[in-house]
């Protein structure tokens, strides 16, 4: 674990921390579609990806999903962090975009390694900055782009994301992280292909202009 910690995190973190990192977080494998972690579940510790990506959803009153950001190599979730503070339930759903592997950090260590390494502190807060700017994206797409528009960006973050043009997702996967309906995606997806900035097929979507 050690020389994964090393290669992903070395140029943030100084020796000592590796080491302490390597002595208390605990190794994971989740394959791609697991649910790591649910809305109302209490955290007990934090991940720092070593490969791999988690997409964070969140749910409206009537079970609806939205997706927010993608955490990849090198993140953990500021979601994840305010939760840890404040010992309170999660307000997220974290599901495993495609292979992942992470190192779960007991949430014990956070303060402590606040206060005792100033390379931590700030790993902290550029993660709170860079998951509130995504954050920010979102709600902008939400606002100011049209759902064709807020469609392309999709598709092409998560094609950015799995490192493939091929998107393997239902027509309805997609209404629901975009939180519309399978019959608007679905017509939109049309268009777009239309355009010539996709391929349609039956079991997946090629993206042709990333």
């Amino acid at each position: 674990m050690i020389q994964e910690l090393k290669s992903n995190y070395g140029h943030l973190f100084e020796e000592a921390l590796l080491n302490e990192i390597n002595q208390v977080g605990t190794y994971k494998e989740v394959s791609e579609g697991s649910k790591l972690m649910d809305i109302g579940d209490y955290i007990k510790a934090m991940p720092l990806l070593v490969s791999g990506a988690v997409k964070i959803l969140r749910e409206d009153n009537d079970g609806d999903e939205l997706l927010l950001y993608f955490l990849e190599k090198g993140d953990t979730c500021a979601m994840t962090l305010t939760c840890c503070i404040g010992q309170t339930k999660s307000e997220i759903r974290a599901i495993a975009e495609k292979d992942t592997k992470l190192i779960m950090i007991p949430i014990q260590k956070m303060e402590e390694w606040s206060s005792k390494y100033k390379s931590w502190r700030n790993f902290v807060f550029n993660s709170y900055h860079n998951r509130l700017n995504e954050m920010l994206e979102t709600i902008d797409s939400i606002a100011f782009l049209k759902m064709d528009e807020r469609l392309l960006k999709y598709l092409n973050e998560k094609a950015r994301v799995s490192d493939n043009n091929i998107i393997n997702n239902t027509h309805q996967e997609i209404a629901y992280e975009l939180h519309t309906s399978r019959v608007v995606i679905s017509r939109l997806l049309k268009k777009l292909e239309n355009l010539g900035e996709i391929e349609l097929h039956r079991s997946h979507i090629v993206i042709k202009n990333i």
